[in-house]
């Protein structure tokens, strides 16, 4: 007979909270500090800075002699030294339009659909691939073909 093989059981690290590290603040009110979320919404960016605090997730609040390990835990970052967003500029924006033009538009078709196309996987949209009809309004209408206009 073969012998048993035991798995070993998962333990919880504890790590216990010290001074050397950032200090960590549970939920609930921290001023004058924000998460990114937060400065985001506030059309602000840490503005090149570090963060000055972490804040626990929901779980390790039951534990305050232990430091939060779990990847729910955010950094926080002082209100005072946030700068605002940058804004992009007009050509900054025309090449992410036509960036996400070439992930959403047909390339059989012409038809620029509101989500992106699998075009690595299908190569079209999947009425072009299959013949599955395309719901009318998920798809704005190909541009008109160029007329000619030359006078002779």
């Amino acid at each position: 007979m073969g012998t048993a093989i035991r798995k070993k059981c998962r333990q919880a690290v504890r790590v216990p909270r010290t001074g050397s590290g950032l200090p960590e603040y549970d939920r609930g009110a921290t001023e004058g500090l924000a998460t990114r979320r937060q400065l985001r919404a506030l059309g602000l960016s840490p503005g090149g800075h570090d963060p000055v605090g972490v804040l626990r997730c929901k779980r390790c609040a039951y534990r305050p002699g232990q430091a939060c390990t779990h990847p729910t835990r955010a950094w926080l970052y002082r209100l005072d030294l946030a700068v605002p967003k940058r804004v992009p500029t007009l050509a900054q924006e025309w090449a992410l339009d036509r960036a996400m033009a070439a992930r959403t538009t047909c390339p059989l078709c012409l038809r620029r659909y509101i989500y992106c196309l699998p075009l690595r996987m299908l190569g079209s949209c999947l009425e072009c691939h299959d013949g599955t009809p395309a719901d009318p309004g998920s798809y704005l209408a190909p541009p008109a073909p160029d007329v000619h206009r030359l006078a002779a």
